[in-house]
């Protein structure tokens, strides 16, 4: 039986994209149930609507700073969706710890940095001016930690001298659309097991295993 998997976005929805996209394919192991906005005005309910998928608009800001009584609505509506898993799709809103407790190994992210480097805001930024070589994406469960959790996948891309931080963000949502529904394909199958705080899978690594950067001939 497929997972019912609900997507909170706050904004335009890209990986709410890819992920509704991938559930398309025959086989896969988990359907979109709802995605659920906490703004009225996030470009990702229309593309939601478009793709047939059923949508709800739970505004987080009349609850203010009362994150309890929010996250009981949201949870009513995900208790009226029976949802098994929950994807985090640019979804600007901070978890209790209860909440995320209670999802413990149920709710994933995705953070557009190699975790654990570069957590919060403006990862691409802090990578360029950390001078790394090699930046990229993380899917993760949620745990009360901000940008943390056990990792699920990564990938990579290699940063390039002229990069700022506009340019590598586009290579690097590129690879956020590749592996969030690879990570969910993972969890929805019951391809994962946390052991602590490392996630580990049953799924191969990569046959070409290494990305240096820079290249040197």
């Amino acid at each position: 039986m497929k997972r019912r998997v609900a997507i909170l976005i706050s904004g335009r929805g890209s990986n709410m994209t890819a992920l509704v996209e991938a559930a398309k394919a025959e086989g896969y192991p988990a359907e979109i149930a709802v995605v659920i906005s906490n703004k009225a005005a996030a470009e990702g309910l229309a593309k939601a609507r478009a793709a047939g998928i059923p949508t709800l608009v739970i505004e987080s800001k009349p609850f203010g700073q009362d994150r309890v009584a929010f996250e009981a609505k949201l949870q009513s509506a995900l208790d009226d969706n029976r949802i098994d898993l929950i994807c985090l799709g640019g979804f600007m809103r901070l978890f209790t710890a209860d909440f995320v407790q209670r999802w413990q190994g149920r709710m994933l992210n995705i953070h557009p940095s190699l975790l654990p480097s570069f957590r919060g805001l403006d990862p691409h930024g802090q990578a360029l001016r950390a001078g790394v070589k090699i930046s990229g994406a993380t899917v993760h469960f949620v745990i009360p930690e901000t940008d943390a959790g056990p990792i699920i996948i990564q990938g990579a891309v290699a940063i390039r001298d002229d990069d700022t931080a506009e340019t590598l963000a586009a290579r690097v949502l590129e690879i956020e659309h590749r592996i969030y529904p690879d990570a969910l394909r993972l969890v929805a199958s019951g391809g994962t097991r946390v052991d602590g705080e490392i996630c580990k899978t049953a799924a191969n690594a990569s046959p070409d295993d290494s990305l240096i950067s820079p290249s040197v001939i």
